[in-house]
């Protein structure tokens, strides 16, 4: 009795809870399950295992691999600019195979004792062969992305601009790389090189450099006095217009005795120095270090004598300034 009291309530308890559910669950619909395939774009991962050896004809096409300019001494840094094609390809390589079996069978009759017992013969199979003939083809040949690892200068003076490295070019995308040379004071030829290693090899581009010595332009007499006239009016017009390549662009990174050259003999010890343009060598004033710094930093209104100083809208830092000012202090004794 007790048995079939329990298995009735439990019968009502499922009752119950099945209609809680249907309830509860009731006018919700659940997404229909999907099997659709979530795709993404392939990512190309470079194979570094040639990147040491040199870099196959065919793979960058470059506009030229050896270039050459001619650049005025002391007139600023010599500007490369190499351009190239991505041109690289792969031969894929599928293999169709050609099986055609051979079978044979050579059976050997059993007539010994087993036979007796069994009441048949019994054969087995004593050898069985086959040939199968594998062949090689071409399928197709597809162009492939080149990854730039790094470009190395020959030396500290030259240096190279692109883009963040490392630089993966697409099939039959254009890249440029720049490269700038600071020049020595000196003029004669120069070779530099950038050596460009890729994930297919490395090429070297070779940078030639043909250095002219500076030859201050001719200038009449007419031309002298209307430009001591523009330069009382405005004494930093030296550093505006035309003048900008005697008195800016020859000083351009440089500092002491190099940029005294550049910049302050070209008037201070000039063949046509004016008179109202000072011999540094015979000044009658005591002088120092103090000295010279204020007079290059700040110059002296009324004067030919601009202010080389940046905040004053020279060309000159100030580490520049106060080397200069330690090579004259150091060069020319105080009187």
């Amino acid at each position: 009795m007790n048995c079939l009291v329990f298995g009735l309530i439990m019968k009502m308890v499922r009752f119950f809870l099945s209609g809680v559910v249907g309830l509860v669950f009731s006018g919700v619909s659940l997404p229909a399950a999907t099997n659709a395939p979530v795709t993404t774009p392939p990512v190309y991962v470079p194979n570094l295992s040639h990147s040491a050896g040199p870099l196959p004809d065919g793979i960058l096409a470059w506009d030229a691999t050896t270039k050459e300019t001619n650049v005025i001494a002391d007139t600023g840094p010599a500007h490369f600019v190499f351009n190239f094609t991505n041109m690289a390809t792969q031969i894929d390589l599928g293999l169709a195979t050609n099986i055609t079996s051979i079978t044979n069978f050579v059976t050997v009759t059993n007539s010994s004792f087993w036979t007796h017992l069994f009441g048949r013969k019994i054969t087995r199979v004593a050898r069985v062969a086959s040939n199968t003939n594998v062949v090689t083809v071409t399928n197709s040949i597809t162009p492939v992305p080149v990854t730039i690892l790094s470009v190395r200068p020959s030396c500290g003076c030259t240096t190279a601009k692109l883009p963040p490295l490392p630089w993966t070019l697409a099939p039959g995308a254009n890249g440029q790389i720049e490269a700038t040379v600071n020049l020595p004071s000196q003029s004669g030829t120069l070779y530099k090189s950038l050596s460009v290693y890729t994930d297919k090899g490395s090429k070297m581009l070779l940078l030639e450099i043909n250095i002219k010595p500076f030859v201050m332009p001719a200038m009449s007499q007419a031309d002298r006095a209307r430009n001591m006239q523009i330069a009382l009016t405005d004494r930093q017009a030296v550093f505006k217009g035309d003048c900008v390549t005697c008195h800016v662009q020859r000083g351009a990174g440089k500092y002491g005795q190099t940029l005294y050259e550049a910049d302050c003999a070209i008037c201070h010890e000039g063949k046509h120095r004016a008179t109202m343009v000072p011999d540094l060598h015979a000044l009658k004033t005591p002088t120092n270090y103090e000295f010279w710094r204020i007079w290059i930093a700040h110059g002296k209104s009324g004067s030919l004598m601009p202010a080389f100083s940046s905040t004053d809208g020279g060309p000159l830092s100030d580490m520049q300034i106060a080397t200069l000012a330690s090579y004259l202090n150091e060069s020319i004794k105080s009187h």
